[in-house]
């Protein structure tokens, strides 16, 4: 665990950076929320581009409302009171056996969900983008007009 760099008597929400994607890592087995309308509003405020929570939301409707994009694995109606501490910000944290950098770029979409790109990966992976797009018409294509089933699409377009 990195060091704690969160001055006393300031909150963590309150270092949120300008433009930033604010990503929050909550202990496995907490029930409590880690994010609600009051934190969100703030970020909003900071400049925050969007929110993504590998944990517990509360306060939906006031998150929905405060126009700040926020994607989360799960609601609670407990708030994080003395149950959730914030030990550092703006250093790498794992989620889901990912390690996400701060510098990391991450990518959210409203309906499919959310893929951080490592910032060292990023020219690779544009550089394979149009290919993969391209490969995925063709199959959906092929599908579409009866040509081939979806596993001799796949083998035919993107070979597997």
């Amino acid at each position: 665990m990195p060091p704690g760099n969160i001055p006393e008597n300031t909150h963590w929400v309150d270092l949120t950076r300008r433009d930033s994607m604010v990503v929050i890592s909550q202990p496995p087995g907490q029930k409590n929320a880690v994010l609600g309308g009051i934190m969100a509003s703030r970020m909003r405020v900071l400049g925050a581009r969007g929110v993504v929570v590998a944990g517990r939301i509360r306060d939906s409707s006031e998150l929905k409302s405060s126009g700040l994009p926020i994607w989360a694995a799960g609601t609670s109606t407990v708030g994080a009171g003395a149950a959730s501490k914030v030990h550092s910000v703006n250093v790498p944290i794992e989620v889901n056996g990912v390690i996400i950098s701060p510098d990391d770029i991450v990518f959210a979409d409203p309906v499919e969900g959310v893929v951080v790109v490592p910032a060292s990966r990023l020219d690779d992976v544009l550089s394979l983008l149009p290919r993969l797009t391209e490969a995925d018409r063709r199959v959906k294509e092929d599908v579409d007009k009866g040509r081939k089933g979806v596993g001799e699409a796949f083998i035919a377009h993107r070979g597997a």
